[in-house]
């Protein structure tokens, strides 16, 4: 028991200087923000993840998506989180007379469109080189299959070519020979390797027409297996529908019909395939050019301001000033209680 109040004050005064030594350490931010690649994973219906797919989650929103949206890099993103609003608001501005392409110091929707897809273009890059500098194990700026399987999969060129000859496969085996047809088509010259602009075809296939038609053929080897050179709604959901019910079936019927189906025939060709598997980065930036607009336009006149960006510097690039001022009241809160 402590012996009397005196203590007990004590007590609560070094829990507050521990509580704030720990909000506002360098090395274990309070609230860390969350920034991932985009690695180009396909999701449960063969279709490959679109961009913003960690933007609204569970209906709660996701701010990361926005700010790399914004900048263009992921590591940038983190960069920004770091800074307190009055260096990120002037970086900011810095980044907004490049969006601004027209120099009336607005930024419209076209010229926010425009970054956008370029800040896409960006991200894509910075993630292929990233893995790229993992593979390229001897560092001849060239990634070979033996070295990118070595640092992907963790098995050797022998065992890998045992295992994909294995005609019952496993899911990994699966996964290596399409990353196999992958890597062939990506390699442009033939040489056996891929320099750093083929790896970036290699591991975004989505975002490079030239790939589209090793994707589709990929799918319908997957998919169509009556092999008339269709999908149709059967093969499209395949045995993910012996592992859920009704009520799912008929979200999936409607999806199809209404957004893959285009024609109504009732079964998917070609051009509806790729547009079922393969994300529009031109759709996610209008959408998401809705989104900023909607959350920064404040007098809705479709134009925003370098003032009215400014203003909501937190929408679209990160800061600790959110985070700096939650920590603040929680304080005085912890004080007032003493």
């Amino acid at each position: 028991m402590w012996r009397n109040s005196q203590d007990l004050l004590v007590l609560k005064a070094f829990c507050v200087v521990i509580v704030f030594n720990c909000l506002f350490c360098d090395s274990t931010p309070a609230s860390p923000h969350i920034h991932t690649h985009h690695h180009g994973e396909r999701e449960e219906d063969g279709g490959y993840s679109p961009r913003d797919k960690n933007h609204i989650v569970n209906g709660e929103h996701h701010s990361e998506f926005d700010h790399e949206a914004i900048l263009g890099s992921v590591k940038e993103a983190e960069e920004f989180d770091h800074l307190g609003p009055a260096e990120a608001r002037r970086r900011l501005r810095i980044l907004l007379t490049k969006m601004d392409l027209d120099k009336d110091e607005n930024i419209d929707r076209k010229e926010l469109h425009a970054w956008i897809l370029r800040s896409f273009k960006m991200l894509s890059e910075e993630e292929s080189q990233d893995r790229f500098e993992d593979a390229d194990e001897n560092e001849d700026g060239l990634v070979t299959w033996a070295e990118y399987i070595a640092d992907s999969y963790g098995i050797q060129d022998s065992d890998e070519e045992n295992d994909i000859s294995n005609e019952d496969k496993s899911e990994e085996d699966k996964l290596l020979s399409d990353d196999k047809i992958m890597f062939e088509a990506a390699d442009r010259n033939k040489d056996g390797s891929l320099n750093k602009g083929e790896f970036l075809m290699f591991s975004h296939p989505e975002e490079h027409p030239d790939m589209l038609p090793v994707i589709l053929k990929q799918t319908l080897e997957e998919k169509d297996t009556n092999g008339d050179g269709f999908i149709d709604f059967q093969e499209f959901t395949g045995d993910r529908a012996k592992s859920h019910d009704k009520e799912w079936l008929i979200v999936e019927k409607e999806k199809f019909d209404n957004e893959f189906d285009k024609d109504r025939d009732g079964k998917l060709n070609g051009g509806e395939i790729l547009s079922w598997v393969v994300p529009s980065n031109d759709e996610i930036a209008e959408e998401e050019v809705i989104h900023l607009f909607a959350a920064s336009d404040d007098d809705h006149d479709g134009l925003l301001t370098y003032d009215e960006i400014l203003e909501h510097h937190e929408t679209f690039v990160g800061s600790e000033a959110t985070d700096y001022g939650d920590h603040l009241h929680n304080i005085h809160i912890f004080q007032d209680e003493l």
